[in-house]
């Protein structure tokens, strides 16, 4: 009867492990099954500021929930604003100068104005003057050549007897007053001539004026670019100013604090990471054995071993083009024509339907259908 009785429970337990065999080879034939995966977050964060200095307020802790937009952490900004402050006063000392500058080239702009037209005028005065003068002149000498003439006449007259001798001296006179009026006439011309060399020399002058204005419209243009050149240094302060304050770029969890305030710290230096919790997907490293029938679209059943006993369903999104280890930092050599075979991974990204009570970094077991469409087959 003993006999009988484990001859049953020997064939029980045959049948039973045939079963579970069975069960266990069939479920990993109809899934590609494996426990190298992970659940990742889309949007984990490492912030930092984008400049250094000492850091003063830390307004978050860890495990802490933010909104999009909040307040992290400020730097003091006082460096920064002292810097500004100076960039502003060379900008107002640099406009002073702008418009003394203009002021100035305005009032030589006036007075070369001034100059041209007197000289201008001037000249064109003294050229008729001079002009009125040789004419005199010449109808003078003509007046005195005549006069010349009557006087040897009125000399022969005067020696015959045939005039009185004041008729001669009346036209000696005459003569002799003519030729003082063409000296005085000849002398006033070389006073016009240098009245004009004068007044040449004074629309020089008023040329050199004029190179002054034109240096001073240079220097004008050129403290205009500088200025243009204080705007952008700034705006670059005040963006400067404006990375003195580390605000949540989403919302989501203070996944990790790296230190407390006050702190001084260089520019990028890690100061919060910050995870969104929404935002979770599974990542698996599947064997290039198992990827046949894996595409995306394939239904997937994930398990966590945080979360015994439940199961949450995704999908294949999609499976990497290259093996997890082509980007590797030493990639192998088989230039020597060692070679030794390995069993590559594919890294295959799971869109999850549900991610309630899943964290990131929580290590899990997947099993990806290997017919788009079909339930998954239940088993180990």
């Amino acid at each position: 009867m003993s006999r009988k009785i484990g001859t049953i429970i020997i064939v029980l337990l045959l049948i039973f492990f045939l079963v579970e065999g069975y069960s266990y080879l069939h479920y990993r034939s109809v899934n590609a099954v494996s426990d190298a995966a992970f659940i990742k977050s889309d949007r984990l964060a490492m912030l930092s500021f984008k400049v250094g200095g000492k850091v003063v307020q830390m307004a978050k802790k860890e495990n802490q929930p933010v909104k999009k937009g909040e307040l992290l952490a400020r730097i003091d900004p006082t460096d920064l604003e002292t810097a500004k402050a100076k960039l502003l006063h060379k900008k107002a000392a640099l406009k002073d100068k702008i418009e003394a500058a203009r002021l100035k080239k305005r009032r030589l702009e006036e007075t070369l104005k001034l100059q041209s037209a007197i000289s201008e005028t001037g000249i064109e005065s003294i050229e008729k003057q001079i002009e009125a003068t040789r004419f005199n002149i010449e109808a003078a000498r003509t007046k005195l050549d005549k006069l010349s003439r009557d006087k040897r006449r009125f000399a022969q007259m005067l020696s015959k007897r045939l005039i009185a001798e004041s008729d001669y001296e009346n036209i000696q006179s005459q003569a002799d007053a003519l030729a003082r009026q063409i000296d005085a006439m000849e002398k006033n011309l070389q006073a016009l001539s240098v009245q004009k060399r004068k007044a040449k020399l004074a629309a020089k002058i008023a040329r050199v004026n004029e190179k002054q204005i034109v240096e001073l419209a240079k220097q004008i243009a050129a403290m205009k670019q500088e200025v243009k050149a204080r705007d952008a240094a700034i705006a670059e302060m005040d963006r400067k100013i404006g990375y003195t304050v580390l605000k949540a770029p989403f919302t989501g969890v203070i996944a990790k604090k790296f230190f407390d305030a006050p702190k001084v710290i260089a520019k990028g230096a890690p100061v919060y990471a910050l995870s969104d919790p929404k935002a979770l997907y599974c990542e698996v490293l599947l064997s290039e054995k198992k990827l046949h029938g894996v595409r995306p679209g394939n239904r997937v059943k994930v398990t966590v071993d945080a979360l015994k006993g439940k199961n949450f369903e995704g999908e294949v999104d999609s499976i990497a083009p290259t093996s997890a280890s082509t980007f590797s930092l030493v990639p192998r050599d088989i230039a020597s024509g060692e070679f030794t075979k390995l069993d590559q991974r594919f890294v295959v990204r799971i869109r999850l339907k549900e991610i309630d009570g899943l964290r990131a970094g929580m290590g899990a077991t997947v099993a990806i259908s290997r017919s788009a469409g079909e339930s998954l087959v239940t088993g180990h």
